[in-house]
C-alpha cells in the first residue's frame, strides 16, 4: 500500500508565486522587447479582477505576451532550467524541505499538485525530489511548439481535486493508496483538504486560517 503526500507549490512549497516570475525570467532572457507589453498584462490582470476572464484564460494572455503564442520546447528547456534552479535555491521554505524529507523517509509517495504550469513545475518538482507531478498542461503542437493554451483545465480549486482524483485512478491506486497528508496554503484547496485523511494548512491566510481551526486541521508555519 502507497501512502501519499500531496504538496501545493506555491506559497506552500515555496515562498513567493512562480508563475509571473518564471514569465519574466524567459521575457528577459529570449526577448526583452516583450517587457514593453507589461501594461497590457496589467490590464488583463484588471480584467480578470472585475471576473471579465476567467484564472485560465488570464494564465493563457500573459503566456502569449510574455513568452510567445508558439516556442520550440528546446528553446525553453535551457530556461525552464535555469528557472528551476533558482527557485530551488532562493524560493523554497526550510519547512518545506523538513516535510518533504520526513515524508520521504516515511516511505511516502511525493506528489506535487499544483496550479502553475507543468512547463517547469516538473523541474521544480524533480529537483525537489517528488515521485509525481499534478498540474496545469499546456498544448504542444506535432512540431514540439509549446503553445500558449492551456490543455485540459487549469489546474485550480476544485478544477485541481478532479486532476488529484484522475491521476489516482490512472496510477491504479484508487481504493489502495492508503493514508493521505495534504498540504496547502489556500482556502481554494479546500475540495483536496476535505478530500486528505491528514489535512495540514501551511502558512494559511485569514480564510484558511479560520477553515482549519474550525475543523481541526493542523496548521504549520513552514518559515
Amino acid at each position: 500500500m502507497s501512502e501519499l503526500a500531496v504538496y501545493d507549490m506555491d506559497r506552500t512549497v515555496t515562498r513567493r508565486p512562480t508563475y509571473v516570475p518564471f514569465l519574466l525570467h524567459c521575457a528577459l532572457r529570449r526577448a526583452p522587447w516583450r517587457l514593453l507589453l507589461l501594461p497590457i498584462v496589467a490590464a488583463s490582470v484588471l480584467a480578470y479582477s472585475v471576473r471579465l476572464i476567467d484564472r485560465a484564460r488570464l494564465k493563457e494572455i500573459n503566456h502569449h505576451l510574455l513568452l510567445g503564442h508558439r516556442v520550440h520546447s528546446s528553446e525553453l528547456k535551457p530556461l525552464v532550467d535555469s528557472f528551476a534552479d533558482k527557485q530551488v535555491a532562493t524560493n523554497i521554505r526550510p519547512g518545506a524541505r523538513a516535510a518533504i524529507a520526513r515524508d520521504k523517509a516515511q516511505g511516502r509517495r511525493l506528489v506535487l499538485a499544483t496550479a502553475s504550469y507543468r512547463l517547469y513545475a516538473d523541474a521544480i518538482a524533480e529537483r525537489l525530489g517528488f515521485d509525481d507531478v499534478i498540474g496545469t498542461g499546456s498544448i504542444i503542437g506535432l512540431d514540439e511548439r509549446v503553445h500558449a493554451k492551456i490543455a485540459g483545465e487549469n489546474a485550480y480549486g476544485e478544477a485541481k481535486m478532479r486532476m488529484i482524483a484522475e491521476w489516482v485512478e490512472k496510477s491504479g491506486l484508487t481504493g489502495v493508496h492508503g493514508h493521505v497528508r495534504f498540504y496547502s496554503d489556500h482556502v481554494s484547496d479546500r475540495p483536496a483538504f476535505e478530500w486528505a485523511d491528514e489535512p495540514v494548512a501551511v502558512n494559511p491566510h485569514g480564510k484558511l486560517k479560520r477553515l482549519a481551526e474550525t475543523r481541526g486541521w493542523a496548521v504549520e508555519d513552514w518559515g
